[in-house]
């Protein structure tokens, strides 16, 4: 009976072992397809070997982060829009200083050149400049440099005025050394006389070669880029004969990185009466040709005829302010909201600040063209070096650093524009409204974006203040105004990628913000609801003219999109992650107004999801009003002011002082 069972057994048990084995051989052939499929997305993500992008047209930027990431990965938010990551992770990008945002060369083989913008080259410049110029930041050659540059550098290097004959202005090249750039209030003369008209070959006039005089003045900054010519702060460039419209002119402009900027051009006709003014001055003033010497009894006989009828010509008082082979005085002020031109004593013209120069930048003044100069004399000049200014205003004290990152996601981000040499500005943010509770218990987080500067010196301490203050992201790209648009886009990153916030704020560093009360505004939309709140314009027109003017390349259309003011707004997390996921597609349109960009970006996501909209004025676009939630054009001194009063009064009021 024994040995009838062992049979039985023997043949169970090598039943049971061959199901154990074809059990494992199914087991390791799903493995191996499973392992088929994996590989290739591992090596996508992690060694980046991924597939091209597809094809698109706008913008030319990518961000390194999304890619290999699917479509359900690029969606996948909570009900409020908040994209969650682990505590690990995100203790991993709080010591990350350089935001991720960076140019995609690959982009230009797939646009073609009509669509290929002036905004686009700009940022593909910015992005390239940018770039070299982080790496010598890293690695420590760009402070070895400024460290060099600066040992021997004492006060005596920064007089408070300077003088230069004509025949030494020659003898340096036509041009006067500025060496700590210029301040508020720094005043040039110069002492000069224009040459009598010369034959120009190149320039013809009904066919034959054109009598010219003319002469150029300009205020110059430090090289930008090696190889290219230095920036033009101030371009003066007086045409007494031989300009296009046939007469004298005096035509005023920029150049940054060899690219001009629109010309203000002065023919003789005092500015409108609409039109901005420049610290209360007109850009324009009145004059005319007096072409046939009228004597002072021939104005006479002339006013008569005037009066009955009889003349064909008008004239007014001024003459044209320069005359071949005569003495000039010329005296350039640099006011409060540009630069002043008299000659002779009579204000001429007066030209605003142009975006992205700093008084500081303008470190050399040259005068070239038909024209002998006689004497230069420069006073109210900075007395501290450029290089050494900005570390007096930084107080490195422990209790102003930011707090760590939290391991839970935050209620708001604050995204803080800011500039490379914007100091104090950024000290005052710290010791004021940065001080708030929410802040402190890390329920709000808030981090200044500042992009690459000019001087080298500028981004060292730069560097340094950002490894101290752990404040600071640096969007990698040279600094340019048109291009603010880049730091929006980095702030909606860092919003829902780094801190997972259900709210992402904008403001600039010279905005007071009130967090507690934008706080308030936010908890009244309803949960789950996406919302853009702020001072929003709604039908604003572009303007065509002036200081903002906008072209119709750069914007065909006659009306903006409703917008909220660029010194403060806020958008739900699901709006700034449309934003980025949108620019990570090169599907996200670029405009030079970074406020006017939201504005559209929120009006596309509003077509496939409802926004709410919120305006309120007490966003404030100029200064402050009583009861404010944010004050913009607020001095570090009227930040200081405003934080002192809401802690002793408790309520918002207004520090009217500069």
């Amino acid at each position: 009976m024994g040995a009838n069972k062992r049979p039985k057994l023997d043949s169970l048990i090598s039943l049971s072992r061959l199901r154990s084995i074809q059990v494992l051989t199914g087991l390791l052939f799903l493995y191996l397809i499973f392992i088929s499929f994996e590989i290739p997305m591992v090596l996508r993500v992690g060694l980046g070997l991924e597939a091209p992008e597809a094809e698109s047209s706008l913008p030319l930027i990518s961000h390194p982060n999304f890619r290999g990431r699917t479509d359900n990965q690029h969606s996948t938010m909570e009900n409020e829009g908040v994209v969650f990551r682990s505590a690990q992770e995100r203790r991993v990008r709080e010591y990350k200083m350089i935001s991720d945002v960076f140019f995609d060369d690959r982009a230009l083989h797939s646009i073609s050149k009509d669509d290929f913008s002036e905004l686009h080259r700009v940022v593909r410049d910015a992005f390239a400049v940018g770039k070299r110029m982080l790496e010598r930041l890293k690695s420590g050659k760009m402070a070895s440099e400024v460290r060099n540059r600066t040992e021997n550098v004492t006060d005596e290097a920064c007089p408070n005025s300077m003088v230069l004959r004509g025949d030494k202005f020659l003898k340096k090249g036509k041009m006067m050394v500025i060496p700590c750039g210029l301040s508020l209030g720094s005043h040039i003369t110069v002492v000069g006389r224009p040459h009598s008209p010369r034959v120009d070959k190149e320039s013809k006039k009904g066919g034959k070669s054109a009598m010219v005089s003319q002469f150029v003045m300009e205020l110059q900054g430090l090289r930008a880029v090696d190889g290219e010519e230095p920036p033009r702060i101030l371009h003066f460039n007086p045409r007494l004969k031989g300009d296009w419209s046939g007469r004298p002119v005096v035509e005023h402009n920029t150049c940054y990185r060899m690219q001009w900027g629109a010309a203000q051009r002065c023919s003789g006709w005092k500015s409108r009466a609409d039109e901005e003014t420049v610290d209360g001055q007109v850009k324009c003033e009145k004059w005319i040709r007096d072409d046939d010497n009228r004597s002072e009894e021939s104005k006479v006989t002339w006013w008569l005829k005037r009066l009955i009828g009889k003349t064909k010509k008008v004239s007014i008082d001024w003459p044209y302010p320069f005359t071949e082979n005569k003495l000039f005085v010329l005296t350039l002020v640099a006011g409060f909201e540009g630069y002043h031109i008299s000659v002779d004593g009579r204000h001429i013209s007066s030209f605003p600040y142009r975006p992205g120069f700093t008084l500081e930048d303008a470190t050399g003044l040259s005068v070239t063209g038909d024209v002998d100069i006689h004497f230069i004399f420069a006073a109210s000049l900075p007395t501290s070096h450029p290089s050494t200014a900005q570390q007096k205003h930084l107080e490195l004290s422990p209790k102003w650093k930011a707090p760590k990152l939290p391991t839970e996601p935050v209620d708001l981000f604050i995204g803080i524009l800011s500039a490379g040499n914007h100091f104090a500005e950024r000290m005052a943010v710290r010791k004021s409204w940065l001080q708030h509770a929410s802040v402190k218990s890390r329920r709000v987080v808030a981090r200044f974006f500042v992009a690459l500067h000019t001087r080298k010196e500028v981004n060292v301490d730069l560097m340094k203040e950002a490894e101290y203050f752990g404040d600071i992201v640096i969007v990698p790209y040279m600094d340019n105004y048109d291009l603010v648009v880049l730091k929006t886009i980095a702030i909606c990153d860092y919003g829902v990628r780094t801190v997972a916030a259900k709210y992402v704020m904008k403001c600039d560093d010279d905005t007071f913000v009130r967090i507690d009360t934008v706080m308030m505004e936010v908890n009244k939309i309803e949960s789950g609801r996406s919302f853009y709140i702020g001072n929003i314009n709604y039908y604003h027109r572009p303007l065509r003219h002036g200081k903002w003017a906008v072209t119709y390349e750069e914007w065909p259309e006659e009306s903006y999109p409703p917008y909220a003011n660029g010194p403060g707004y806020i958008v739900s997390s699901d709006v700034a992650q449309y934003a980025v996921s949108e620019f990570e597609n090169h599907k996200l349109r670029l405009f030079k107004m970074e406020d006017v960009s939201m504005g559209m970006w929120v009006e596309q996501y509003n077509s496939s999801r409802p926004v709410q909209y919120v305006h309120s004025l007490k966003f404030c676009q100029f200064g402050c009003i009583e009861g404010y939630y944010t004050a913009h054009y607020q001095s570090p001194r009227q930040m200081t002011c405003l934080w002192e009063k809401l802690q002793l009064h408790g309520k918002p009021q207004c520090c009217n002082m500069r």
